[in-house]
């Protein structure tokens, strides 16, 4: 191990961290795989040092973990699976590079969050798509590249979208920039005075390297900067619901409904998860939970600037139409369900205890990519292993959003669970580990395999394994980049 002198010297005594305290924070996690505390952690100040850093620890054979958003770790991935690694924590470089207007494009540092970067593109009427509800202090760019579902499917053009270009330092220690951004000079500025804006992901020649570092848990390199593809901020805006008794009764609506392209967000909830997004606290969320549908669609539709007004009316009508052609009432609040309750709690920040804790006091989830037309079979399945498991099924939430304009479905169940009752943490993985695998089992695809996902996922395929293990021997050759995750299996 080099010694920390070596560090200091390098990045600035300011910018390592011994504290035990912090360093114990880095390895808190609602995962149920490995962790450890660093032996450091590094907070580098721009893409250069992150090189430096890079270089040393090739030499040193010192394992980084890179992390950049503040807070609680909930799925593991940024929490070190092996012993004296140093955390890279990329939370203090915020910069907002560059928002073009008519690019829409926005270029970010790892440590911007959505409200800080939505209050920098308020300012030229664009706003950032949305995943569900993120941690305030999630980092945007780290939410992009692990590919958390957007909640407007319609704007993803590729299944990665709103990612676009990047720089990388790869873990063999090589700096380089991605996609269009790589076929101009290594400076944004000189970019951006040749009107260069790094809107195209592919590249650079014909290599697509974004399909490399995303849903990579960090064990291909650390990127340093993105840009990101933004959306012009609606002048109307709202939210329609439909209720149903049942999942399956939803599926005829959202297919046509993604078909026509004409919602903005779309996505589906049952009662507990829905629950948990409205209600404050556990005891909102009791009262809330009777109050609701068993089973509710959530449709925004939005106008902005040409003819805002004629096109919000249009569309609503025919989504409308559409959900009766299906036996559905759409409208915009049914009973206690406001849809513009929903609209505001599941496209803002959530600032304090992470909204899917609030129930129990801590969850774990179950995520993975299907069709539509399959998830009442894993919601069946998954409600039988906890029927007998004597798992409380009435708290399960579900929640599934299209992705890739509706060519894929994210389906999640949240498993609540109080984490100082050792009986209902051992039951909660209990339930997560035999769900796990029933899912695999019945052709659920773990898209992004955190923790023991990547054993059950990765070992279905010998070949696909052995080509992700060559490709990490050729990126991080001695195995630096936060080892353990991924193809570790």
């Amino acid at each position: 191990m080099a010694p920390k002198e070596s560090l200091v010297k390098m990045l600035g005594e300011e910018r390592v961290i011994d504290d035990p305290k912090i360093l114990a924070s880095y390895a808190e996690t609602r995962s149920f795989g490995p962790h450890f505390a660093p032996w450091l952690a590094v907070r580098p100040d721009g893409p250069e040092a992150v090189e430096r850093l890079v270089g040393w620890a090739n030499e040193s054979r010192t394992p980084l973990v890179p992390v950049s958003s503040k807070g609680l770790k909930i799925r593991g991935d940024s929490v070190p699976s092996v012993p004296e690694a140093v955390v890279v924590d990329l939370s203090d470089m915020k910069k907002i590079l560059s928002v073009n207007r008519q690019h829409r494009i926005a270029v970010v540092e790892p440590g911007v969050t959505y409200g800080e970067l939505n209050a920098a593109l308020a300012e030229e009427n664009m706003v950032m798509p949305m995943s569900l509800r993120p941690k305030a202090g999630k980092s945007v760019m780290t939410d992009v590249l692990e590919g958390e579902p957007r909640l407007n499917p319609m704007v993803q053009w590729s299944y990665y979208d709103p990612l676009r270009c990047m720089e990388v330092t790869w873990g063999e220690g090589v700096r380089m920039f991605t996609g269009e951004a790589a076929a101009g000079a290594r400076d944004l500025e000189s970019q951006w005075a040749d009107e260069k804006w790094q809107v195209n992901v592919a590249g650079p020649f014909m290599l697509d390297f974004y399909r490399v570092l995303t849903a990579a848990q960090g064990s291909m390199g650390i990127v340093t900067w993105a840009s990101l593809k933004c959306a012009v901020k609606p002048l109307l805006h709202r939210m329609f619901v439909a209720s149903a008794n049942s999942l399956s009764e939803l599926e005829g609506f959202v297919y046509r409904a993604m078909w026509t392209r004409f919602p903005d967000e779309i996505f589906i909830m049952n009662r507990s998860q829905l629950a948990s997004l409205l209600g404050k606290t556990s005891g909102e969320i009791a009262v809330l939970k009777p109050l609701l549908p068993p089973w509710t669609v959530a449709v925004g539709v939005a106008g902005r600037e040409l003819l805002p007004e004629e096109r919000f009316e249009a569309r609503s009508k025919d989504l409308t139409d559409i959900a009766q052609e299906n036996g559905l009432d759409l409208r915009e609040s049914i009973d206690s369900l406001d849809g513009d309750a929903v609209l505001r709690e599941a496209s803002s920040a959530c600032v304090g205890t992470y909204w899917k804790d609030l129930w129990a006091g801590s969850s774990q989830s179950i995520f993975f990519v299907t069709q539509l037309e399959r998830a009442p079979l894993f919601l069946k399945r998954v409600t039988e292993l906890a029927e007998s498991l004597s798992y409380p099924v009435g708290d399960i939430g579900v929640y599934i959003q299209p992705k890739h304009l509706g060519s894929a479905y994210h389906m999640e169940f949240t498993l609540p669970y109080d984490p100082d009752s050792a009986r209902e943490t051992r039951l909660a993985e209990e339930l997560f580990d035999a769900a796990s695998r029933e899912i695999a089992g019945l052709g659920g695809y773990y898209s992004r395999p955190y923790g023991k996902w990547a054993g059950i996922q990765l070992n279905k395929d010998a070949q696909s394994l052995l080509a992700l293990k060559r490709i990490q021997g050729i990126f991080d050759p001695n195995g630096i980049m936060n080892p353990g995750k991924l193809a570790a299996v």
